[in-house]
């Protein structure tokens, strides 16, 4: 009797005992661990890069005010920003393995706002209190909402970790969600280079969405590769996965796109218009396809979610406002001087022409085409008259107004 019971005794133990191992509170309390690893990470890596592109964009003025010869990269300042601006990046690419996607993409707020702190404190004109406060009132506002916003983003991101192993990023890459995903993707942006390039809709919304539409597929080749990488130097190799490669062209290809399409919008648009609206869009697709390939936001409850695109819209609010207190550059606006008429050579021109032939959509003066003007709208003429004695000794005006008719 009492050997017959010991196994019914075990039977009623183990459903007890199951419970206690599926609720794993310390494998929750890691994984905001490697959320918290991967957002910090990723701040210092942009951080890093935005202090990297001020310094090279600093060598740059500093040696074309000066007179000295030497070429860019041939001073300290820009190898110095050449070097954080790798190690920025090392710093974003390591934080996609420890945190989900839809997480770390908002962050890049964090280049905006360091750049726009950058700037402040490094211009060049007199100012004051007052006039700095007016003028820069909306860069302090945008930072400030850019700074809540990131912290909803880390507390209220999603919590979803998963080994990057060469099974588990093939079940994703052929799973039905990700496949109709893709398929309207695709088409989307078939599209919009259709539009592009046949109707040269050279729109700045067009040409973004481009651009966000190609960062989606980076993102998320890049998560792959990172987590890949870590998950070969924990001891189990990855390297040796076709997938692997896969991503990694896919992650080259879909990069060198982005680039060349955001070298294109910013030869058209200003470049705070490109920052806002490129970290808007760029944002969004991105974390629609990280919840669409990673399931990152499977088992978040409602308010967590909330609070998370919440944080997202501050995010994206603060980041409007701090582009759009930037100067706009001001366009070329042909013009003439009084002492330097076309076709005419002076002392001051040494043989070279003083103002260089224009295209013929430009023309001197306020009217591009007054050929075809109505005669009520043309200039009057002033004809030089020759200088008369009269008999009484009264000189003649030395010119004469001819009114013209007003036509009906």
């Amino acid at each position: 009797m009492e050997g017959g019971n010991s196994p019914n005794l075990q039977l009623q133990q183990l459903p007890l005992a199951t419970p206690a191992v599926s609720v794993q509170p310390h494998t929750d309390s890691f994984s905001y661990k490697e959320n918290l690893i991967g957002a910090l990470l990723a701040i210092f890596g942009h951080l890093v890069i935005s202090i990297a592109l001020n310094l090279q964009k600093y060598s740059h003025i500093r040696l074309a005010g000066s007179k000295d010869p030497r070429a860019y990269f041939k001073t300290k300042t820009w190898w110095c920003g050449l070097f954080l601006l790798v190690l920025g990046e090392l710093g974003v690419f390591s934080s996609y393995a420890f945190a989900p996607l839809s997480l770390i993409v908002p962050l890049s707020a964090v280049s905006v706002i360091a750049s726009a702190i950058i700037g402040i404190i490094f211009i060049k004109e007199k100012w004051k209190p007052k006039d700095f406060l007016r003028r820069y009132v909306l860069s302090f506002v945008g930072c400030g909402l850019a700074i809540v916003g990131t912290y909803l983003l880390i507390t209220f991101g999603p919590n979803s970790h998963e080994k990057m192993t060469g099974e588990n990023i093939t079940r994703h890459l052929v799973s039905w969600p990700f496949l109709l995903y893709m398929l309207v993707e695709i088409i989307i942006f078939c599209l919009l280079l259709y539009f592009y390039k046949e109707k040269n809709a050279n729109y700045i919304v067009v040409i973004l969405l481009l651009v966000a539409l190609l960062g989606s597929m980076t993102v998320v080749t890049v998560k792959a590769v990172a987590g890949m990488i870590v998950v070969s130097i924990e001891g189990n190799l990855q390297l040796d996965y076709p997938i692997f490669y896969i991503m990694l062209v896919c992650m080259i290809a879909t990069a060198i796109f982005q680039a060349t399409f955001l070298a294109q919008a910013s030869q058209l648009y200003d470049s705070s218009q490109i920052a806002s609206i490129g970290y808007i869009l760029s944002t969004t697709v991105a974390i629609t396809a990280g919840a669409t390939f990673y399931l990152d936001f499977t088992g978040e409850d409602v308010l967590h979610i909330c609070m998370f695109a919440l944080g997202c819209l501050i995010a994206f609010l603060g980041v409007f406002l701090i582009t759009r207190n930037r100067k706009k550059s001001v366009p070329f606006e042909p013009y003439i001087s009084m002492d330097a008429m076309p076709g005419m050579q002076n002392m001051h021109d040494k043989g070279i022409a003083v103002q260089p032939d224009l295209k013929a959509s430009f023309s001197y003066g306020a009217l591009e085409n007054n050929d075809n003007m109505p005669e009520i709208y043309t200039p009057a003429t002033l004809p030089i008259v020759q200088e008369q004695h009269g008999s009484k000794g009264v000189s003649a005006p030395p010119y004469r107004v001819l009114e013209h008719s007003k036509k009906e």
